[in-house]
């Protein structure tokens, strides 16, 4: 997770909602990504389907099988519907979200018996952390917006 982490650090230094993402296969990274859907003006730019697309190309297959992702927001429907296409056999997230989160909070697709699959997923994994950076960004983001230009993380 701190892999990921760093990853949605280099979002916050982009200016994107700080979401950082991995995926392992084996003891390897074959993925990371985070958010760019301001500098790519996409939203589906998550880094979540950025990672996927980097997997696949990765292990040159459709399907994550044995694979895990690490990401530091729980999945939006968007995807949390990829990963169950891709079989993704773990997600490991670190804060909840509890407006749009897909594995458990508002919904829960990752674990939906109707789907062709479904991947075990651990949430809350350094919520903390994952979670102040969130925080901390979205302060800045009204700070701004309200013309306060002295913003401190502390």
């Amino acid at each position: 997770m701190k892999y990921a982490l760093r990853e949605a650090e280099r979002a916050f230094d982009e200016n994107e909602v700080p979401v950082g993402c991995v995926i392992i296969h084996g003891n390897r990274i074959i993925a990371k990504a985070h958010n760019q859907i301001e500098m790519l003006n996409d939203p589906t730019a998550h880094a979540e389907m950025l990672a996927l697309t980097s997997a696949f190309d990765a292990i040159q297959n459709k399907q994550l099988k044995g694979c895990s992702m690490y990401v530091t927001l729980e999945p939006c429907t968007m995807c949390a519907g990829a990963l169950v296409l891709a079989k993704i056999e773990n997600i490991y997230f670190g804060a909840y979200d509890i407006k749009s989160g897909a594995c458990g909070s508002v919904l829960n697709i990752t674990n939906n018996k109707s789907l062709n699959h479904i991947s075990k997923v651990y949430g809350g994994i350094l919520d903390k952390e994952c979670g102040m950076l969130l925080k901390a960004f979205f302060d800045m983001k009204r700070n701004k917006e309200n013309g306060l230009n002295n913003y401190s993380v502390n």
